[in-house]
């Protein structure tokens, strides 16, 4: 079976993607649809939303990341089974890094790369006639990147639809329905962005509102049609992130929420075992695991109940003497000596390398990272290039005395300096490891 797949797509961040992307997923699926999302760049909160609409994984796809050859099998993996393959823009549809051609991390890559049409997402509140210069604008900067059709977003009344709509069919750009302004169908915020779908209390009854918008507003038989057969040839996993070990101990809970859905997924196809555990509930890694994996998160809004965790801690201890512990972005900053938190106060962390973090003192730190290794550890080999993601407010407000355990530089190749820390076996970055170089 060859599903159909569509990129939706928009001219910048906030024009509600994401609410018609997950809408537009759980009305597929109560037609009976097999629909599957896919979320461009490096963007790991949007899959868990896709997930939760779906009930099935959903993936990221990152064009500067990840090699063509890579993202074409891991597209084939997502598309198996699948009817309907729904894929969400990060930023503007065209937004990336300049850099080599298809590997600036925007979603025109991907409609490149497996030539497929792009859905337009229009936010129109503030204007009427003039979206369909922007949707003019869209259907001709780019001859290899097809815009099949359009939605309008938050239009205010039935003459503002009329306006707007009217004067972009009258450029031979098809619009497939008109979403009209409501607050109760935006999603909540936190610092990193959307609040998580495992965070949201009333998350399945917040999709249903969003699909029953879909379902009154938009033409889904229109879009339907609008997709394009996906057919992606064989792709290859040579870069993909090799698993650090045969049973692997991963925290996971409401401190560690985050992990490529990708990584976990090729870590068992190459025949690794996953087995969570939470420092949370005081929980130390199995002692039988060959490696722990402490992933981001948000342990800055759980600092008091980590440093209690006397078991974990020391557990976790214990297991570095002999084993390897890496941790990544939340995870890095739960390996340093302390974690000052929002309100100032300082809290005990493990201890297990010397630098201290702070989300007091706070500072955006965001953009692809090119990480090349000082010495071997479980994100890969010493003078080996790993592509990743750096998005966090906290600032090192002391770097420690440890051995960092890289040299990261921007999207661009511009360098930036060391990065992390390394003591033993154990092991951290602030930067998330995507695939390898």
């Amino acid at each position: 079976m060859t599903p159909r797949a569509l990129i939706i797509g928009a001219p910048r961040s906030g024009s509600g993607k994401t609410s018609v992307t997950i809408g537009l997923l759980r009305a597929f699926a109560r037609r009976g649809v097999k629909v599957r999302g896919i979320k461009t760049g490096p963007d790991y909160i949007d899959p868990g939303f896709h997930e939760a609409a779906t009930h099935l994984p959903g993936l990221n796809l990152d064009s500067w990341a990840m090699a063509p050859d890579l993202l074409r099998h891991l597209a084939r993996e997502q598309a198996e089974d699948a009817e309907l393959i729904l894929i969400e823009s990060a930023m503007g549809l065209f937004d990336g890094i300049v850099t080599e051609p298809n590997r600036s991390g925007a979603a025109s890559d991907l409609a490149r790369l497996f030539g497929l049409p792009v859905l337009l997402v229009l936010d129109v509140s503030g204007q009427s006639q003039t979206a369909a210069a922007v949707a003019c604008g869209f259907m001709h900067y780019d001859p290899a990147v097809k815009i099949a059709a359009c939605i309008l977003n938050r239009a205010g009344s039935e003459r503002h639809k009329k306006l707007s709509g009217d004067a972009i069919e009258a450029i031979g750009l098809p619009v497939v329905g008109t979403v009209l302004r409501d607050p109760t169908l935006i999603l909540p915020e936190r610092h990193l962005g959307l609040v998580q779908a495992s965070e949201h209390p009333e998350m399945d009854a917040h999709i249903e509102r969003l699909a029953d918008a879909m379902e009154r507003s938009l033409d889904l038989d229109a879009i339907l049609a609008a997709a394009k057969p996906f057919e992606i040839p064989e792709g290859s996993v040579e870069k993909a992130l090799l698993p650090p070990g045969q049973r692997i101990a991963l925290a996971e809970d409401a401190a560690f929420t985050f992990l490529y859905p990708h990584i976990k997924r090729e870590w068992r196809a190459m025949g690794a075992e996953i087995v969570p555990f939470s420092p949370l509930a005081d929980e130390a890694p199995p002692a039988d695991c060959e490696i722990c994996w402490l992933p981001g998160g948000y342990p800055e809004l759980h600092p008091g109940k980590l440093a209690a965790a006397e078991n974990f801690k020391a557990g976790l201890k214990a297991f570095s003497e002999t084993k390897p512990v890496h941790g990544e972005c939340g995870g890095y900053m739960v390996l340093g000596e302390t974690l000052e938190d929002a309100d100032g106060i300082t809290h005990a962390m493990t201890g297990m390398l010397s630098h201290r973090t702070s989300f007091a003192k706070r500072k955006m730190n965001l953009g692809y990272r090119q990480a090349t290794l000082r010495s071997a550890c479980p994100i890969g080999q010493h003078g080996e290039t790993i592509r990743g993601h750096e998005f966090h407010y906290a600032s090192t407000v002391s770097q420690g005395t440890d051995e960092p355990v890289a040299t990261i530089a921007d999207g661009t190749g511009k360098e930036i300096g060391p990065s992390g820390g390394r003591r033993g076996l154990v092991s951290g970055t602030f930067f998330h490891a995507i695939a390898r170089g």
